[in-house]
């Protein structure tokens, strides 16, 4: 785990760096790297959580319970006034739902997680850790887009995160890969998160944050169409009509 996150947080910020001083006019206020640097955090001890859950849980039961942290800045954005219109409401429940079906175990997962109820509960506990940080970075990254440009957004972000790993690799010492597949396969990771990152912070920039955030966490749907289509998994009939409720209230969030 640690392993991913070095080297997958060590080339995402390596890529960004020089982009950001190559595009971004004006360096972040103090505010801006404050909220920043906690969305950097929060997100990196999410995506710890998350992977320790999956390496040791169930895919389809992990994942959703993470995406809950949608709720976090949700309810921040509507506090502070956000008031989406009913469609996006509406689309944003059913996207919940759908997450919550198309992520539900098949039959033989069940019968696997009666067997080894000590890892499902650990793995509860860690996909709850892993909600509560992501939902945090998405409102760090919300404040600190509002002021600072998104380049150095992600790259004070980023730092702090990497800081954080590279503390925990000092302590754990993990071994690193050496061979050229799997530091490929980390360096993807790395980009895509940082891909995901940047977009995030961008759409918060035109759109609520309640919407936004909720939008960012339809990750578990896509997860169970990849662990049909590359592992081959069973894909229920449940979890089908999930993914296509997912799918309507996207469209949803995007007509309102």
């Amino acid at each position: 785990m640690l392993a991913v996150l070095l080297v997958s947080q060590g080339v995402a910020l390596l890529l960004l760096l020089p982009f950001a001083l190559a595009l971004a006019e004006e360096g972040p206020s103090a505010a801006a790297v404050g909220w920043a640097a906690l969305a950097g955090s929060a997100g990196v001890v999410a995506l710890a959580a998350f992977y320790r859950g999956l390496a040791i849980g169930t895919m389809s039961v992990v994942a959703p319970i993470s995406a809950t942290g949608a709720a976090v800045p949700v309810l921040v954005g509507l506090a502070e006034g956000e008031r989406p219109g009913a469609l996006q409401v509406a689309g944003m429940a059913a996207a919940l739902v759908g997450v919550i079906l198309a992520s539900r175990e098949s039959e033989l997962a069940e019968e696997l997680g009666a067997r080894h109820r000590d890892a499902g509960r650990a793995a509860v506990g860690l996909a709850l850790v892993a909600a509560a940080g992501f939902g945090t970075f998405f409102v760090g990254v919300d404040r600190a887009s509002a002021t600072a440009e998104v380049p150095w957004v992600i790259v004070v972000s980023r730092s702090c995160s990497l800081v954080l790993v590279l503390v925990a690799a000092l302590v754990a010492r993990p071994r690193l890969p050496r061979d050229g597949a799997s530091l490929g396969a980390l360096a993807m990771i790395g980009v895509l998160d940082l891909g995901a990152n940047g977009l995030f912070a961008l759409a918060t920039k035109e759109g609520l944050l309640s919407v936004v955030a909720v939008l960012g966490s339809l990750y578990p749907a896509v997860t169970v169409v990849l662990a049909r289509v590359v592992l081959a998994e069973r894909v229920s009939r449940l979890q089908e009509a999930g993914v296509a409720m997912t799918l309507a209230g996207v469209v949803a969030i995007s007509a309102g």
